[in-house]
């Protein structure tokens, strides 16, 4: 059964099991039909989910207007978290747009390709420290929180960065979203116990580790596609980190219990995670990541009934 937590000072109750969606943008080894997208978010929304995190660069608003369409009727039944700072270009590229008129512009690019009159989080997106400092930005889009284009703003932090983290309230921001998992734990050093102390919500980017904490890649695989992001990445890191998950796999997963949920509820059982948001390309993974709830204790800060 799904559960729901508190996201922080936002006091949005959200699934513990979000969907991310940087796949439906293409970059993923796939291209995604509507109708798709449609029967994945419909499987999310019987399971309980009701938290999608996009952004603007995944395709050119290709996955928000994926999205729009498969939600178009019942937009009060999701959060929708998206995010801003680039511009999508074919080879895994992204212009920077930071000012205040450019960000105003994908905010409202954002609004047309999701069909929808607000975002319920918008997200700087992994942008420099020197990008995070413009108070203009962060004065323009606290004007929009008032004029209620976006209810809440957030921040999706590149690495395991403490400074934007630290200055987190400061600039009207409620969560935090952060690359964590049993193979990224960077940021429980600094950034998670900084979350608490400002009570952000915090959503876990990355959960299953690309891929590599379900299980069903093994010492040897290969990300041979071009059109897979993963393809890019360095291939004796690729080897170490599978090496790492049979290690973990033989060592910490209980018996019986596959590898995929119980990573994402790993991520969970941290007292300043809200939520993961693992992507998914088929009903299959929807049903594996949300069956991850069952494996999460209710003794949270943010636990809701």
């Amino acid at each position: 059964m799904m559960k729901y937590r508190r996201l922080g000072r936002t006091g949005i109750r959200v699934s513990v099991i979000g969907i991310g969606t940087w796949q439906f943008g293409g970059e993923w080894g796939k291209t995604f039909a509507q109708a798709e997208v449609d029967k994945l978010l419909g499987w999310g929304k019987e399971l309980g989910i009701n938290l999608l995190d996009t952004a603007e660069c995944y395709g050119d608003h290709l996955s928000e207007r994926m999205i729009g369409g498969a939600i178009a009727g019942e937009r009060e039944d999701w959060v929708v978290a998206t995010k801003f700072g680039h511009k999508f270009k074919e080879g895994f590229q992204r212009d920077q747009l930071w000012s205040p008129d450019d960000v105003r512009e994908q905010l409202e690019a954002s609004l047309r390709a999701l069909r929808t009159d607000y975002v319920d989080l918008y997200q700087f997106h992994s942008g420099s420290n020197e990008v995070f400092d413009q108070e203009d930005l962060w004065q323009m889009l606290n004007d929009q929180v008032q004029a209620g284009k976006i209810r809440h703003l957030g921040i999706s932090i590149g690495g395991a960065n403490v400074y934007q983290t630290r200055r987190a309230t400061e600039m009207g921001a409620s969560t935090i979203q952060v690359v964590y998992n049993r193979l990224d734990r960077a940021p429980e050093e600094e950034v998670l116990p900084l979350c608490r102390e400002q009570d952000l919500g915090v959503l876990a980017r990355v959960p299953l580790a690309s891929g590599f904490l379900t299980g069903k890649y093994k010492p040897g695989s290969r990300f041979a596609n071009p059109k897979d992001v993963r393809s890019r990445r360095d291939e004796e890191q690729v080897q170490e980190r599978l090496r790492q998950v049979i290690e973990i796999e033989e060592t910490e997963v209980p018996h019986g219990v596959p590898m995929a949920p119980w990573a994402l509820a790993w991520c969970l059982q941290h007292p300043a995670v809200t939520c993961v948001i693992p992507g998914c390309k088929t009903v299959e993974q929807v049903a594996s990541n949300a069956s991850a709830a069952d494996l999460v204790r209710n003794e949270h800060p943010q636990a809701l009934d």
